[in-house]
């Protein structure tokens, strides 16, 4: 079983930036690929982005593409996810995924963490 952890959401302004972070335990970290997902009150789960573990690559939806950036340190067991100029609708609880294969769909990720709140303010 992997257990993931996120940890630094909390209130910005819009135009700020925040740094989460996602470390995992109990897995085969550097062979997992970690996706980052995001839930707004009343909306759906949203895909953010992933990060393969093979070569690193990364894949980003158009709704945050240009304003983040998944990360890995492989040696930490955590992945990151830089969120930049955020806005007021990138207001949601984020959280990190396991894999063991690239995707973009939730039902594909077979672990998760308990999320961490991004709030930001106008």
């Amino acid at each position: 079983q992997v257990q993931l952890v996120e940890s630094g959401g909390g209130l910005v302004q819009a135009g700020g930036s925040l740094r989460l972070s996602c470390t995992a335990s109990g897995g085969t970290f550097n062979r997992l690929v970690m996706g980052w997902f995001r839930q707004a009150p009343g909306k759906e789960r949203e895909f953010v982005g992933y990060i393969g573990w093979v070569t690193g690559g990364t894949y980003y939806a158009d709704s945050v593409k240009g304003r983040v950036t998944i990360s890995r340190d492989n040696f930490k067991n955590t992945v990151y996810l830089q969120l930049r100029r955020l806005k007021p609708e990138d207001t949601a609880v984020y959280a990190c995924a396991a894999a063991a294969f690239i995707g973009t769909k939730a039902s594909g990720y077979d672990y998760w963490g308990q999320g961490t709140q991004v709030t930001v303010s106008s």
